[in-house]
């Protein structure tokens, strides 16, 4: 029996929910056995993640569920996944795989300026760290002079954190001229879509190199893969999952290099198993195996996700196409502000704020380079480096003011 027949198998068998849903679509798990058998089986959802009972939804009895967690809620109610003692160790594992391709050693102190409790961030940075043999120092997220003192007093080396926070942390250092007092060389930022300018700018001021996190409460949490030293695309734990790229309107599986939404499958998740769960994120698989000579396959860093998708005078906007536009223009920050509302007739509206301290050319050559990345005419506004807000956890970018 292959592994993903075996997870299917498991599922069919523990979940009442799963097992309804793949008899409803008049499918048997022994009928699946190769990657190529995944477009017969029915997707999942984040509704209906979240909609299900816990424990109907659950492939493991109550008795084996050790801990459950919970998704940030930031686009909705939150989602509930649950753990068996398995589940726990083998995120341990990946997510400490992550931190052996990001460099990070038993000599290293881990400084977690992560969300703790729920969330699943703190729970697994930590205990990732700690498999490592690394030194934790679990700051949680927030509290700025608590973070630049631990740094300081603890000679950490690594941190962890969200890229706003990371950009904060780092903003400050700058500031205060901390940067020769503080040892950190490795960033390990994940939760939430971040752009080349962000990465530049956080490794520029704090002198780290950064790698980029992927994770999914609903996947484990974060963990579930990240970039090698050649820092091009990032590297999924297909022993543990495996990664469908679909047009998120036809539903239809695209060929690698194309981009599209990132569907997922566990094998070896127990409490909470996957089948072909729709993340929303958007990316690509390469074609061909990293040059690292690592066996797992990589997708493109998130680009988006199919529901960041705003329609405006019947344009798809994303805000990643401003971060890409951002990342070409010399003297452009990396935070910006996105406010969508209705001019004086009523139309559709597209104002955009981003930081920078360009010259006086500098309005004219991004207001032309968003107009012909988007394809709309968008009001610009430059305002001061530092002065748009800083987040500890995800930091909104997009303010839709016409649904008010």
């Amino acid at each position: 029996m292959t592994a993903l027949q075996d997870a299917i198998e498991r599922a069919y068998a523990g979940s009442a929910h799963l097992r309804d849903k793949l008899d409803a679509a008049d499918v048997k798990p022994a009928s699946i056995s190769t990657p190529d058998d995944l477009i017969r089986l029915p997707f999942s959802t984040k509704a209906e993640l979240r909609d299900t009972p816990l424990l109907r939804y659950a492939a493991v009895p109550n008795r084996d569920i050790v801990r459950v967690h919970a998704s940030s809620g930031t686009t909705g109610r939150r989602t509930v996944c649950a753990y068996t003692a398995q589940d726990v160790e083998d995120w341990t594992e990946m997510f400490a795989r992550c931190y052996r391709y990001a460099g990070v050693t038993a000599q290293d102190r881990v400084q977690l300026a992560v969300g703790y409790g729920l969330w699943t961030a703190g729970a697994g940075f930590q205990a990732g760290a700690e498999r490592v043999g690394a030194m934790v120092v679990p700051t949680g997220p927030g509290n700025t002079e608590m973070q630049l003192e631990m740094a300081r007093e603890l000679g950490s080396t690594v941190i962890g954190a969200t890229s706003s926070f990371a950009l904060l942390l780092a903003e400050l250092v700058e500031r205060r001229g901390l940067r020769d007092e503080i040892a950190l060389r490795v960033g390990i930022v994940g939760s939430e879509r971040w752009g080349d300018v962000a990465r530049r700018r956080i490794e520029s001021l704090l002198a780290i190199k950064t790698f980029d996190l992927y994770g999914l409460t609903e996947l484990w949490g974060p963990g579930a893969g990240v970039e090698c030293e050649r820092h091009d695309g990032i590297h999924v734990w297909s022993d543990h999952y495996l990664v469908e790229i679909i047009d998120p309107e036809t539903l239809l599986p695209v060929p690698p290099g194309t981009v599209g939404e990132v569907v997922v499958t566990t094998l070896t998740k127990q409490a909470t198993p996957l089948i072909r769960y729709r993340t929303r994120d958007l990316s690509y698989l390469y074609p061909q195996p990293c040059p690292c000579g690592s066996p797992y396959p990589r997708i493109a860093r998130i680009e988006g996700r199919s529901d960041d998708q705003v329609k405006i005078r019947g344009v798809i906007f994303m805000p990643a196409q401003v971060d890409t536009v951002l990342a070409d223009v010399d003297g452009a920050g990396p935070e910006f502000q996105v406010h969508i509302g209705r001019d004086a007739a009523g139309r559709d509206a597209l104002a955009i704020r981003v930081e920078a301290d360009g010259g006086p050319g500098l309005v004219d050559e991004l207001a032309r380079r968003l107009r012909d990345k988007i394809g709309l005419r968008v009001d610009l506004e430059l305002v001061a480096p530092g002065s748009l807000p800083r987040s500890e956890g995800k930091t909104r970018r997009v303010f839709d003011d016409r649904q008010l």
